[in-house]
């Protein structure tokens, strides 16, 4: 069997991609060269990408300058519990849109599909009084309860479980099993890419979040890391070598965890109808 020939277009096709991939990568690499260098060098004009000695105590420097271990536990804390809860409640209710026949299934779905359209500032004072009512501010809470739900999970599991036929689940109702049974031992399973997905997706949203763990925290022993990165900037100026370190310490662990799961995320991404 012939391969494929190339043609122009393909060749057009690979530059755009490759295009796409340098612009994507210079950030980051900017960043990495960043944290080796002096302040100086940080500032140059014109700039320089590799520094003469690769300064490694910065990262030291910038471990040392803030509490970053509290930083990150709370990140990891606050990052599961949020996940672990969102999961838990998109995958009931995705389960309900998707398999379950009640009066008014459709009518519920488009009026919460509609709340995808409202900015999520716009929650931001709402969220925070209702938060302050039950004295939650400055606390884990704060920073959990609003995110163990989201809409957009469950239309993206709820796309993917409707992939899955019907007749498996008349099947094995047939054959005596519970909801909950074939949620869990079934369809779950049968979606796993997806849900791998939607973790991720999540993972990240939680991990990255800058503005309301700030709003709602007073207390160095309840911020998370990307909040954590404001000890460099103050009113004499940024340290521009310890900021970029600090910031490789928030990005480097969602790097891995992208590298080692990209395979399931795409394919769940395609899975659920997310592509675009």
């Amino acid at each position: 069997m012939s391969k494929k020939r190339s043609t122009p277009f393909d060749f057009l096709v690979y530059l755009i991609i490759l295009a796409g991939a340098v612009i994507m990568l210079v950030p980051f690499l900017w960043m990495l060269s960043t944290a080796f260098k002096t302040q100086a060098e940080s500032i140059r004009i014109p700039p320089i990408w590799i520094p003469r000695v690769f300064h490694f105590e910065n990262f030291i420097s910038a471990w040392q300058a803030a509490p970053f271990a509290i930083y990150m536990i709370n990140s990891l804390f606050v990052t599961f519990a949020t996940t672990a809860l969102q999961l838990f409640t998109s995958i009931l209710a995705a389960f309900g849109f998707s398999k379950l026949r009640f009066k008014g299934k459709n009518l519920i779905f488009v009026i919460l599909l509609a709340t995808m359209m409202v900015p999520g500032e716009m929650l931001i004072i709402p969220n925070y009084v209702t938060l302050s009512k039950f004295h939650m501010i400055n606390t884990y809470w704060a920073l959990i309860v609003p995110w163990i739900a989201s809409f957009f999970s469950v239309f993206a599991l709820r796309q993917s479980f409707m992939s899955v036929p019907d007749t498996i689940y008349y099947s094995a109702k047939i054959d005596g099993s519970s909801d909950w049974r074939f949620l869990w031992h079934i369809l779950v399973p049968m979606s796993r890419s997806s849900i791998v997905a939607i973790t991720m997706l999540q993972v990240i949203g939680s991990w990255n979040s800058f503005m309301w763990p700030l709003i709602v925290t007073n207390s160095d022993s309840l911020r998370t890391l990307p909040v954590g990165l404001q000890a460099f900037m103050t009113e004499s100026g940024i340290e521009y070598p310890q900021l970029m370190a600090a910031t490789t310490f928030v990005i480097l662990p969602m790097a891995l965890l992208y590298l080692f799961l990209q395979k399931y995320i795409i394919a769940g991404i395609s899975r659920s109808g997310l592509k675009g």
